[in-house]
């Protein structure tokens, strides 16, 4: 099959490459020259395991290639994927989607033969109604199906859930676009990954109200948390007890400092702006995003606490500022939160994180960058776990206190035992949702 790739963000590059991988010649369209000539010299604009190493394999092959030319890239193709951002629009919170729209314009207009016009952007419902519309008015002449296909991606694992994927849902509305679609994904159907082939408006669905729900059960344990805390009880405990109950499953029980990255607040937003626009409120959403937000600012409560009431004049080293480890990725990062809050409170802030600072030098103003957690820590009065990076998991924390001119530290993401911390030669910890020591109650 030949694709066209609209996009080369996050979920564009990731999916043009493993299409590739998948034996199908692909081309990745982007209207960003800089970007385009990156590509072209095998570097990767995006932190993502194991990308690289699948993209030059396939270019190579010479199955894979990049351009800036979305007409060349159009022509022949059996089914061109959107796959441009769909950012919350500024001022209502709905999902912005001018640049589908613009792309799918520009696709009409160079359409030469039939072909699937696939939406692997992250859409309101409708959409794709919408997309049909444009298309046949900048084309009325043109042959063509339109088909919704959301991206299931975790950021840090997207080749993994690329190709060994817990299903791949399809909306079609012709016989004809689902043979095209799969043909495309015939390696995992022969490997009997599931397949779920619905409507175009379920399809769209699908993807918001399953970024809900785990938005929602994060949610839902970060506020047991702050429950555990005033009643002295161990989220930790409450997580493993409620996890192993088939029904709720242990994934996304992990208390924290509340959710980020570039899918759960956005579809969390959109989502509430489409109940909301139908008559149809969704209250338990609309929660999630209010109890989220407080979360975050609560976590600069507990450091303000940490630090004895104040952070004025204290040097604080925060380790890990992107919203989950494995990505460079700081859109709406808890960082992002908590930093300019200690930042603007008179605190000397040193970060340190292995993929955060191409990002965070823009994002997090007057902070200093540091590339060795012990020197960030070195003679500061407090250190902050927020990202759990594997390099953090594993730290010698008695070399970190003794650093230290007061060892304190507030672990965020629950990552070490009380009693280590405490015989490592810590004078105060906090946790989320746990018992810390060395502060008043």
């Amino acid at each position: 099959m030949k694709i066209a790739m609209i996009g080369t963000g996050y979920v564009g590059l990731v999916s043009g490459v493993c299409f590739s991988d998948f034996g199908h010649e692909v081309v990745c369209v982007d209207k960003d020259p800089r970007k385009i000539e990156m590509l072209e010299r095998g570097e990767v604009p995006i932190y993502e395991p194991g990308l690289e190493e699948v993209m030059a394999r396939n270019v190579a092959g010479g199955r894979l290639s990049f351009t800036g030319d979305l007409a060349r890239a159009v022509d022949g193709a059996d089914a061109v994927f959107i796959a441009v951002g769909t950012p919350t629009r500024r001022g209502d919170g709905h999902a912005d989607l001018t640049y589908v729209m613009a792309a799918a314009e520009e696709i009409a207009r160079a359409l030469t033969g039939y072909c699937v016009i696939v939406t692997k952007s992250t859409v309101p419902v409708g959409t794709n109604s919408q997309v049909a519309a444009t298309v046949k008015a900048a084309n009325p002449a043109a042959e063509f199906d339109v088909a919704s296909n959301p991206e299931f991606l975790r950021e840090g694992a997207a080749i993994d859930d690329f190709m060994r994927p817990d299903r791949v849902v399809v909306g079609v509305e012709s016989d004809r676009a689902r043979d095209v679609m799969a043909d495309i994904y015939r390696p995992l159907f022969l490997r009997e990954f599931p397949i779920v082939y619905t409507d175009l408006e379920s399809a769209e669905m699908i993807k918001y109200a399953a970024n809900a729900f785990l938005a929602a059960k994060i949610t839902f344990i970060n506020e047991m948390a702050m429950l555990c805390e005033k009643v002295g009880a161990d989220i930790k405990a409450v997580s493993k007890g409620m996890g192993l109950d088939g029904r709720i499953g242990n994934k996304f029980l992990h208390a924290g400092p509340g959710y980020g990255g570039s899918c759960f607040p956005k579809d969390t937003s959109a989502l509430a702006r489409i109940g909301q626009d139908h008559s149809c409120p969704c209250h338990i959403t609309e929660t999630v995003i209010e109890v989220n937000d407080k979360v975050k600012r609560r976590m600069v409560d507990k450091v303000v606490d940490l630090c004895g009431g104040t952070v004025n004049g204290k040097i604080v080293a925060v380790l890990g500022v992107t919203f989950k480890p494995n990505t460079d990725d700081m859109r709406e990062a808890a960082a992002l939160t908590i930093v300019p809050s200690l930042v603007g409170g008179g605190a000397r802030v040193r970060v340190v994180d292995p993929q955060g600072r191409r990002e965070g030098e823009a994002l997090l103003p007057g902070v200093s960058w540091e590339d060795d957690p012990y020197e960030a820590a070195r003679g500061a009065d407090a250190v902050v776990l927020l990202t759990e990076w594997n390099e953090f998991r594993g730290l010698d924390l008695a070399q970190m206190a003794g650093a230290m001119a007061t060892p304190r530290m507030a672990d965020l993401r629950n990552i070490y035992p009380v009693e280590d911390v405490r015989t490592a030669g810590f004078e105060a910890y906090i946790a989320v949702g746990r018992r810390g020591f060395g502060l008043a109650d």
